[in-house]
């Protein structure tokens, strides 16, 4: 069995479940009114899967809100940016790349991180 990591972000939290050199899946927990970077990533493709709340997804200039059951996929270079419209709590399954993000603005200063 692994070791299930939590990381603290300035938006919530994410528990990294399983990272191998196959795919990656993590639960992560976004407060209302937070978001993500505006972020694209070289490599990295992601489904995000919605358990808990309301989330938007916006990407490539369009947006998507989803509730509980529902998913989105992000291929890679793609632009997107994810926003908790109530506390939220979503699984991202994705490739392995966990250091592939580019951030093209971030409110809490951490572009180009």
């Amino acid at each position: 069995m692994s070791k299930i990591k939590i990381i603290y972000k300035p938006w919530g939290s994410e528990t990294i479940i399983e990272h191998n050199d196959k795919y990656m899946v993590k639960e992560l927990f976004m407060r209302k009114g937070e978001c993500c970077s505006l972020q694209y990533h070289k490599q990295k493709h992601e489904t995000i899967f919605v358990l808990e709340g309301k989330l938007n997804v916006n990407y490539q200039g369009d947006s998507n809100e989803l509730t509980a059951g529902q998913f989105f996929v992000i291929p890679a270079g793609m632009v997107h940016r994810m926003t908790a419209l109530t506390d939220c709590k979503y699984l991202e399954c994705s490739t392995p790349e966990n250091d592939d993000v580019i951030r093209l603005e971030d409110k809490y200063g951490r572009e180009g991180h």
